[in-house]
C-alpha cells in the first residue's frame, strides 16, 4: 500500500470524525470545531464509514484545474511572443496580445510563461553587483568631485548646489562651496580655493557632467576638452570621468551624509543664505575631518605646490575661446557684438582669430598674441538662446536668470484708438449735462455781477 499525501485540514477532519465515530464527541461539537454545518459533517461521516480515512483527501488533488488555460492556447501565445514580442516586457506583451491578436490572458500568466521560456528575468535576476573598489593608498592621489542640488537651507532660503571635494584615500572633506548651480565658473571658484589651501592633486574623479567632459563627439574647437579640462591640463592635473554613480560612490555617499548632517547644522546655526553658509563651511569641514577621516595606507602627501603668480592662476581659471574677426573689426560673443577699436594692430586682424578671456566677475579681455586689445560692446542684448539645450542640473539657475531678465524688461505702452487718432478731450463728459442754473457757485457769480452793474448805473 502506497503513501497518500494529505493536507493538515484533512488530517484534522479525520481526527475529529474518528472521535465522533468512537462516541467521544458529539456531531454538534464536531461541526463547531471544524467550522462546518451539521449537514456537511454528516456527509463526511458517511464518506469515512464507506471509504475509510483515504476518502477525506480532496478529490481534485492531482487533477488539472477546470479554469486552466489549454496547452494549445499557451503554445499559440508563446509562439506569438517569440516571433513578435521577444524583447517586450510581460505587461506590454499582454497588451499587444490583446490589441493585435485578440488573445486575452492575464499579465501574471504571461509573466510566468515568459520566465519558464527564458524570455524574461525577474528584477532579482536582473540585478547587477558592483564590486567595491579599494581606497587609493596616498593622500592627494585621487579627489572625487561632485555637485549636489538640494534645499540646503530648507524653507529659509532658495535651493542651491553644494560642490563637494572628497579625498579618496582618507575620506576627508577637502572643499565645500555653495553655488547657484554647477557651471565652469563655479567649479573654477571652488578649484581656486582648493589649490590655495591644499595644492594640486594628482587627479580628479568626476561624473560625465558637461563641465568635465565634451558630450558632443563632433564638437568644433576646444581640442576635445572643456574649459575646466583645459584649465586642469595647464595645471598638470588629470581629470577622470566615472562610468557609473557606483564608481564614485564615496562622494555620492558623502552627499547623502551632508544632506542629513549639514542641513541640521545650518538649521541650528540659523543660516539662510549662501554667503553665510560659505562662511560656516570651513569650521564644519575641520570638525568633520577630525571625527571621521581615516588614516591612508601611505603617509606621504601627493599634493604639489603651485608656483604660479596670482594673475597667472586667474588667467588659467577663466573661459577662453577664439573668435573670428570680421571685416568691420567685430565678432560675436554670447549674444553680444564686440567692436575692436581701430589701430595699427587691429587693422591686420581682419579674417583672423582673437582669444577672449571671460572671468567669473563679468570681465572680458580680448587678446592677440598675449596683448590686450581695447574694444566696445556694440549690442548689449543678453538673453538665453531660444530653444537652448539645458541640463537638469542648471535648469533652476537658468529659470531664475530668465525671470530676472523678464522682470527688468519694460512693459510696452498700449495706445488706444483715440491716442492713435490724436483725439483730445474737451472737458465734457458723457451723460446728462450739468445744471448750471441751480449751481450755488454760478448763482453767487451772477448776483455779484448784477450788483456791480446796479452800482455802475
Amino acid at each position: 500500500m502506497g503513501l497518500i499525501a494529505m493536507s493538515e485540514r484533512d488530517l484534522q477532519r479525520i481526527e475529529i470524525l474518528s472521535k465522533v465515530v468512537a462516541g467521544r464527541m458529539t456531531l454538534v461539537s464536531a461541526a463547531h470545531v471544524l467550522d462546518l454545518s451539521e449537514r456537511q459533517v454528516r456527509r463526511l461521516l458517511e464518506r469515512i464509514r464507506t471509504g475509510g480515512a483515504a476518502s477525506m483527501r480532496h478529490k481534485a488533488i492531482g487533477r488539472p484545474s477546470n479554469n486552466r488555460i489549454s496547452d494549445g492556447v499557451r503554445d499559440y501565445a508563446m509562439t506569438l511572443v517569440r516571433e513578435r514580442y521577444a524583447d517586450f516586457g510581460p505587461t506590454l506583451a499582454t497588451e499587444k496580445l490583446t490589441e493585435r491578436d485578440g488573445l486575452c490572458v492575464s499579465r501574471e500568466t504571461v509573466r510566468g510563461w515568459m520566465s519558464e521560456a527564458g524570455l524574461w528575468l525577474s528584477r532579482k535576476q536582473r540585478r547587477t553587483f558592483h564590486q567595491p573598489r579599494l581606497r587609493r593608498e596616498a593622500y592627494g592621489e585621487l579627489v572625487q568631485i561632485d555637485g549636489s542640488e538640494h534645499r540646503w537651507f530648507e524653507d529659509r532660503g532658495p535651493p542651491c548646489s553644494l560642490l563637494v571635494f572628497v579625498d579618496d584615500a582618507t575620506g576627508r572633506l577637502m572643499q565645500l562651496r555653495f553655488v547657484r548651480s554647477e557651471s565652469a565658473f563655479t567649479y573654477f571658484e571652488a578649484l581656486e580655493l582648493y589649490l590655495n589651501r591644499h595644492g594640486a592633486p594628482i587627479a580628479f574623479y568626476s561624473d560625465k557632467h558637461s563641465v568635465f567632459r565634451v558630450a558632443k563627439k563632433d564638437a568644433r574647437g576646444g581640442q576635445g576638452m572643456t574649459q575646466f579640462g583645459r584649465a586642469l591640463c595647464e595645471l598638470n592635473i588629470e581629470i577622470l570621468c566615472a562610468n557609473s554613480s557606483q564608481a564614485k560612490g564615496r562622494v555620492e555617499r558623502m552627499n547623502r551624509t551632508l544632506q542629513d548632517r549639514l542641513v541640521k547644522e545650518l538649521r541650528l546655526a540659523g543660516i539662510a543664505t549662501m554667503e553665510a553658509g560659505n562662511a560656516f563651511l570651513p569650521g564644519f569641514i575641520d570638525d568633520y575631518n577630525a571625527r571621521f577621516a581615516v588614516t591612508p595606507a601611505r603617509s606621504e602627501d601627493l599634493h604639489r605646490p603651485l608656483n604660479l603668480a596670482p594673475d597667472r592662476l586667474s588667467e588659467i581659471l577663466c573661459k577662453r575661446e577664439q573668435r573670428y574677426v570680421g571685416s568691420q573689426l567685430t565678432f560675436s560673443f554670447e549674444r553680444q557684438r564686440i567692436m575692436l577699436e581701430e589701430s595699427d594692430v587691429t587693422r591686420g586682424l581682419v579674417g583672423r582669430y582673437v582669444e577672449t578671456y571671460a572671468y567669473a566677475d563679468g570681465r572680458l579681455d580680448v587678446r592677440w598674441k598675449g596683448h590686450c586689445l581695447p574694444y566696445q560692446v556694440f549690442d548689449k542684448d543678453q538673453r538665453v538662446t531660444h530653444a537652448a539645450i539645458t541640463e537638469n542640473k542648471r535648469l533652476g539657475d537658468i529659470l531664475a536668470y530668465i525671470k530676472e531678465r523678464q522682470d527688468q524688461q519694460e512693459k510696452p505702452v498700449v495706445k488706444s484708438n483715440s491716442d492713435k487718432n490724436g483725439y483730445k478731450p474737451r472737458g465734457r463728459k458723457p451723460g446728462p449735462r450739468r445744471d448750471y442754473m441751480n449751481d450755488p457757485a454760478v448763482i453767487a457769480r451772477r448776483e455779484k455781477a448784477l450788483s456791480r452793474q446796479q452800482a455802475a448805473e
